[in-house]
């Protein structure tokens, strides 16, 4: 019995082969002039979140499969040092505010002794003239009024130094608040979470990765078209898009890409004869409106086929026009 039914399985398995191929030929011969059909799979464009300076993982406040929007915050850094040398920053400016208001109160003293001593050098001048003061007390009143004047530019540039402190101060604490800021990681755009990366009490270091997400508002099928294909497809030409898992729905798409070099396809797309021919790489862009209806069931790695528009002039044929849930 047991060969009898080795036999019969391999029957069924031959029909079956038989079957797949007698409809990928008719699907073929159906296919109109003006058309060009490949295989790929839906992928998504997606965003690593990343760490910018190397720190342990405080906490991680997404999940893989949730969907996030834009500006969530999505894993924390610890920030405990980068806190205290916040305030040592802000403790250093205070400090040169406080010095800055002594540097001006130095300078108003300084003021009124070069007014002093200019008043003294006046009177002592008169004084001379009239010969009731000696050339030595008029050297002196001189000498007095030029250490005066120093004293004060002395002061003005003690004042000009407070300033300056001040403002480097505060850069750093500016600079390090910007830092701070990074430690808390939020989604760059709107998505689903495809991996968690990395745990809460890790320690990465700078560019380590902590969450991966996929934009399900950029969503494409790459494929690869021969060179006569290639060479007549035009940016824009419209696309459909038929997935094994749902080949009772037709989807919309459209050309954004097309290789400037040919390539080989990758294995995963066509049969290992074709693979010795070199192809050109297309993206088919599926477009915005409708992934906003359907992002929850919109998913990564699904296999299809694609029937691409190569001759503006080719008209659809009723079984490729949108149909979609």
């Amino acid at each position: 019995m047991k060969p009898v039914r080795i036999l019969i399985m391999t029957f069924v398995v031959a029909l079956g082969g038989i079957g797949a191929g007698l409809y990928w030929w008719q699907q073929q011969s159906d296919l109109p002039e003006g058309f060009s059909r490949a295989n790929g799979r839906i992928e998504a464009e997606r965003v690593d979140v990343a760490l910018k300076f190397g720190g342990r993982i405080a906490e991680v406040l997404a999940d893989e499969g949730q969907m996030v929007a834009a500006g969530d915050i999505i894993a924390q850094i610890e920030s405990t040092e980068l806190e205290a040398q916040i305030r040592a920053a802000e403790a250093s400016t205070r400090q040169a505010e406080q010095e800055l208001a002594q540097a001006k109160a130095l300078v108003a003293q300084r003021e009124g002794e070069v007014t002093l001593a200019k008043a003294e050098l006046k009177r002592t001048e008169t004084l001379f003239t009239r010969g009731y003061a000696a050339g030595e007390k008029l050297d002196q009143r001189r000498s007095q009024e030029i250490t005066a004047v120093a004293a004060l530019n002395t002061a003005r540039a003690q004042v000009a130094a407070a300033e300056a402190a001040i403002e480097a101060s505060e850069a750093r604490v500016a600079a390090l608040k910007a830092n701070l800021a990074d430690y808390t990681l939020i989604a760059p755009r709107s998505g689903r979470v495809q991996y968690r990366l990395a745990q809460p009490g890790e320690v990465l270091a700078a560019g380590g990765k902590v969450i991966s997400l996929l934009d399900l508002t950029d969503v494409y099928m790459d494929v690869y078209l021969p060179t006569d294909d290639a060479g007549r497809l035009r940016f824009g030409a419209e696309a459909r898009l038929i997935l094994d898992a749902a080949p009772q729905y037709v989807i919309p798409a459209y050309v954004t890409f097309v290789a400037s070099e040919a390539q080989f396809t990758p294995k995963y797309v066509e049969t290992e004869s074709e693979r010795e021919k070199l192809m050109f790489r297309v993206k088919l862009q599926i477009p915005v409106e409708i992934l906003s209806r359907y992002q929850d069931v919109v998913k990564t790695g699904v296999p299809g086929v694609a029937i691409i528009r190569v001759s503006p002039e080719a008209v659809w044929p009723d079984t490729l026009a949108v149909k979609l849930p």
